[in-house]
């Protein structure tokens, strides 16, 4: 599948075109860590992509998007940029979550997660919250929904087993799960999803339609009237 992926949840702004021709690959990717500005980037980033492999965003078979959870205006501008681009070009948007992307970077850099152990992606979500997902460790597939959580509830979360945290919100979950009396280790705190990783995933992501964003919880700030975007709000929040 020859797809473009693209990721601005949360403290970085990654673009990447994958091109498959049977057992042959070609990854080309932009990778930059950013609190702001993923605004300005994104958009010069794809056509740099674009432009590095010689191919239209018209020959490629889909579009890649992370759908949340993250910054309210992170999210927001990935999913922008998705439906117009889809708009434009006709192709079909394939989209996961953010932290199932980290999941994937994390097994990448570690080489790997224990067997036996859950693999957390835990991100702070400030307020005395974390943002949350289980994978299974092997084949680093979803066990549950992202939620937005206390850290003790996050730490009891898939009980029965260690478990194995990755992200700015790791220690903190990690600390939180010894005080209940369970193994638990953190790893990665400056952990961000990478488009690289998105794009290799892509076949196995279900096609949004229509692509909402994951808030997990409402914005901070509110959007003018008349500029906000569906939402999926899951997790009791």
């Amino acid at each position: 599948m020859n797809v473009l992926a693209f990721d601005t949840c949360f403290g970085a702004c990654s673009a990447a075109v994958l091109l498959q021709d049977g057992v042959e690959e070609r990854l080309i990717w932009r990778y930059e860590e950013m609190t702001t500005g993923q605004a300005e980037r994104l958009i010069p980033m794809i056509g740099e992509v674009l432009q590095e492999v010689g191919r239209k965003l018209q020959s490629l078979d889909a579009i890649v998007v992370t759908e949340g959870p993250g910054t309210f205006t992170g999210t927001r501008i990935g999913i922008a940029a998705a439906r117009g681009f889809a708009l434009a070009s006709k192709l079909p948007i394939r989209a996961t979550t953010s932290l199932h992307v980290m999941a994937h970077r994390a097994a990448r850099e570690l080489g790997g997660v224990p067997a036996d152990h859950g693999l957390a992606v835990c991100v702070d979500a400030r307020a005395g919250q974390v943002f949350v997902q289980l994978f299974e460790p092997t084949s680093v597939e979803p066990l549950n929904e992202a939620a937005v959580l206390a850290p003790e509830a996050a730490a009891g979360l898939s009980p029965g087993q260690p478990l194995f945290c990755v992200g700015s919100g790791a220690a903190i979950v990690a600390e939180a799960a010894a005080r209940l009396g369970r193994s638990a280790s953190s790893q990665l705190p400056k952990l961000q999803p990478d488009a690289r990783d998105l794009a290799r995933m892509a076949a196995t992501l279900a096609v949004r339609s229509p692509l909402v964003p994951l808030y997990l919880r409402p914005p901070d700030a509110k959007p003018q009237i008349g500029k906000s975007l569906p939402r999926a709000c899951r997790g009791g929040h």
